[in-house]
């Protein structure tokens, strides 16, 4: 992360918003991958409701939907995930460019299971991400259709960067990163690799969910491996923060700067991106702690990132809630001063509050937000 773009997140938290927004913008997707936290049964909470269950939008009323939640959050960045997203492809081709030209930074996540419109690349703030599953075998097992054979058709001619998640299976073999390295890093198309690894939720007992020890040979491998691939884009600080994950989203910079929305467009996911009841003991998200390194270093060498992020955040707060607070009722106020003088001239009076008290326009506030 540059420091202008930590100085411009900095800005954004002062002013009470979260820079960063996370949009699952369609709950469609052609794969069915397991392990896969999005269609998890608790992803969107506990009331029984899944993404595949929710509405979702097409043409232009998702375009005006995202640019409504722009308006709304003006983040500095926007994860664009899914489902896949590249299922409302023409969608994304109008709404891609309305925010490059917002100086927005989108991240879009995809399969690469469909062609990667070719104009998209013309697009300087935008990082195509393709997920893959690991090597050739594997991936195509788990994957299909967004096969070895579909993503390097699909990403000809485009820049990209790749994604994987280590898996408890993939560390059962010697070598097993490395030889995915030597596989992508070469092509011209690969712009950057990021590992990340598999984050269970509570009381999971999936095959992909690493050992302690698989976890310390992972870190021991990818800082051995960085040095000989520099397309790895991973610092040494980042990858040591696999060892010693955030222990809760409320300590976890990322789930704390980031807006994470469902399809539907207004369910937040919470505690963070996961949703459900992640184990952060295990956090294996790269955005977590990329950010979590940022946050150990040092300002002037003396003061840690992530305690002006706290001091910030509560300032940031505060401002919020001063911004969302319902606009004074002068009459109102009149009002209950004069009730108040009644009362303390001994008249009687009725307890519950008057009708004139209470301001016209105010609604609940919406507790949705506090994945």
């Amino acid at each position: 992360m540059k420091n202008i773009e930590i100085l411009a997140a900095w800005r954004t938290i002062l002013t009470g918003r979260k820079p960063s927004l996370s949009i699952e913008i369609t709950r469609e997707c052609p794969l069915r991958c397991p392990g896969c936290y999005a269609y998890g049964d608790t992803h969107l909470g506990s009331a029984g409701v899944t993404l595949r269950q929710l509405s979702d939008f097409k043409g232009d009323d998702l375009v005006r939907g995202v640019l409504d939640l722009v308006d709304q959050h003006q983040p500095l960045h926007i994860s664009i995930v899914g489902g896949d997203p590249l299922v409302r492809y023409r969608e994304l081709q109008v709404l891609l460019p309305l925010l490059d030209r917002r100086g927005i930074y989108v991240q879009l996540v995809t399969s690469a299971f469909r062609e990667i419109p070719l104009d998209l690349k013309l697009l300087s703030r935008l990082n195509v991400v393709v997920s893959i599953d690991g090597l050739q075998p594997e991936h195509d097992l788990r994957r299909k259709p967004a096969t070895y054979e579909r993503i390097l058709k699909t990403i000809a001619g485009r820049r990209v960067s790749v994604h994987c998640t280590i898996t408890g299976q993939m560390m059962k073999r010697p070598g097993y990163l490395r030889d995915f390295l030597v596989f992508w890093t070469p092509r011209d198309e690969i712009k950057r690799v990021w590992f990340s690894m598999f984050t269970p939720q509570v009381g999971d007992a999936a095959p992909e969910i690493l050992t302690r020890e698989e976890r310390r040979l992972a870190v021991a491998e990818l800082l051995r491996l960085r040095p000989e691939f520099p397309k790895l884009h991973m610092s040494e600080a980042m990858i040591r923060e696999f060892l010693a994950p955030p222990a809760s989203p409320r300590e976890c910079i990322f789930a704390q700067t980031t807006t994470p929305l469902s399809a539907d467009l207004k369910t937040v996911i919470t505690p963070c991106q996961f949703g459900g009841n992640p184990d952060c003991s295990q956090c294996g998200c790269a955005a977590s702690l990329g950010l979590a390194a940022v946050g150990h270093s040092r300002v002037l060498g003396m003061i840690p990132i992530g305690a002006l992020f706290n001091a910030s955040d509560r300032i940031g707060r505060a401002v919020a809630s001063l911004r969302n607070a319902p606009p004074r009722n002068h009459d109102a106020d009149k009002d209950k001063e004069a009730g108040a003088a009644a009362v303390s001239g001994g008249h009687d009076h009725d307890p519950r509050p008057l009708a004139a008290d209470l301001h016209p326009d105010a609604e609940p506030q919406d507790v949705a937000g506090a994945r």
